[in-house]
């Protein structure tokens, strides 16, 4: 079942982000993105009252961007993520967006797959983006008009 996210989440959330992220986010910036940010749409994907994956992302009128995904890791590699993608990409045409973007590590093979199997496109890097090795990133693009 994928729901909204709640602050009564956010110590689940943040444990799977500390599992996924070497620069995680900290419960403060879940909160800011929860209860600040009017853009902000963030959503978990639990089983069995479990949180086992989480979505976020920003819907700035026709655009979007996915700001956030991550899989617990005992479910990684079960297809959780293209659940939440197709959830975001259904949310994206029920509320007319025009493009999606996200950004995602240069070494990041799987999630590269996941996204161009979504229809996104490298169209561009973005130099020292993870600032914790001093990564570049993709940015990465899915145009909606014409679907």
């Amino acid at each position: 079942m994928i729901r909204s996210m709640t602050s009564i989440d956010l110590d689940a959330i943040c444990i799977i982000e500390n599992e996924a992220f070497s620069q995680p986010w900290t419960i403060t910036d879940f909160q800011s993105e929860l209860n600040a940010n009017p853009y902000a749409k963030y959503f978990v994907l639990e089983e069995k009252n479990q949180i086992i994956a989480y979505i976020g992302l920003w819907v700035i009128f026709e655009k979007a961007q996915i700001t956030t995904i991550a899989v617990q890791s005992k479910y990684r590699g079960l297809k959780y993520s293209k659940v939440l993608m197709e959830f975001v990409d259904d949310l994206c045409k029920q509320n007319y967006v025009d493009q999606i973007s996200l950004e995602v590590r240069l070494s990041n093979f799987k999630a590269i797959h996941l996204y161009e199997g979504f229809g996104f496109k490298k169209i561009g890097i973005r130099k020292d983006y993870y600032q914790d090795n001093h990564e570049d990133a993709y940015l990465m693009v899915k145009d909606y008009k014409g679907e």
